[in-house]
């Protein structure tokens, strides 16, 4: 059994590292198990090594969680897409041993929210009514958690700030009218934050409907469309959010669960990724008392 409140490193605070450094730096840092890059595997069975040497490498090690799934909400021949890119995805989890996979809603860029530039990006449900949104997000999860489903996984969704379905309660009424019982919350606080929800929101969550918890920071956000490579741009405690704050509404819900660092400081990505853990693993310890 995994001890209460285990304090994960993420495969994005060592962005440019591989598989094998990632899994060095949970080890000799001390770190309670890894929130590990499907990206990271995928280059590590793309070099030649197996499936079963993949099982092997994460030999003692507590993997939660693997991301992601993008653009969750895609329809017509996006959805088929979609539905081929998650069971690949779900294979590579399920050979490796890890029990859940981060799905994120879409569209990843920016420029698809702007009408005057977004000729021929993906869009997905952008200008469509809120619950047209809500009810094809949550037919797509609904059906990416069957196939999850069949694999023994569960998913752990991640509305991007910048997207329709953004805020905690439009995840909820998603997640709700999806009604599958392998569905979960990571709960991001930059992503929180960005979309408007304070610690106050996440305190009347359930705890059971949170599966895993991003401890980030932001610089500050004065409204629009927030820019993830600028705000996140900080290393975590240097920015404007109240860590303790958030940490303590989680907690406060009776969440246990595994607690990860994930990482966007590009100065850090390029410092020595050890000192750079060492530093996360103390500080997460410190705020969540584990």
């Amino acid at each position: 059994m995994m001890k209460s409140n285990p304090i994960l490193f993420h495969s994005l605070a060592a962005r440019h590292s591989t598989l094998a450094i990632d899994l060095d730096i949970v080890r000799k840092i001390g770190f309670d198990g890894l929130e590990v890059s499907a990206a990271k595997m995928r280059a590590f069975l793309d070099a030649g090594f197996t499936a079963k040497d993949l099982n092997k490498a994460f030999d003692g090690v507590y993997v939660p969680g693997t991301g992601f799934l993008v653009d969750i909400e895609r329809q017509g021949e996006g959805r088929a897409a979609l539905m081929r890119e998650a069971d690949c995805l779900f294979q590579l989890a399920a050979s490796a041993g890890i029990k859940g996979v981060q799905v994120i809603t879409g569209p990843l860029s920016l420029k698809a929210l702007d009408d005057a530039s977004a000729a021929g990006l993906y869009r997905g449900v952008v200008g469509l009514p809120l619950e047209t949104q809500i009810d094809l997000t949550a037919s797509n999860l609904a059906a990416v958690a069957d196939l999850a489903a069949q694999y023994g996984l569960l998913i752990y969704l991640e509305a991007l700030s910048w997207t329709p379905l953004n805020t905690i309660d439009r995840q909820l009424r998603t997640i709700e009218i999806a009604n599958r019982d392998n569905i979960r919350l990571v709960i991001d606080f930059w992503h929180c934050y960005t979309s408007g929800d304070t610690p106050k929101h996440i305190a009347r969550l359930h705890k059971d409907i949170i599966y895993g918890v991003h401890i980030c920071d932001s610089l500050a956000y004065a409204g629009g469309v927030p820019d993830e490579n600028m705000l996140r741009d900080v290393p975590t405690g240097n920015g404007v959010l109240n860590l303790k704050e958030w940490v303590d509404a989680v907690k406060s819900t009776g969440y246990d669960g595994w607690w990860s660092c994930e990482l966007f400081c590009r100065r850090q990505h390029q410092e020595n990724s050890y000192d750079v853990a060492r530093s996360l693993n103390a500080l997460m310890r410190d705020l969540v008392g584990a």
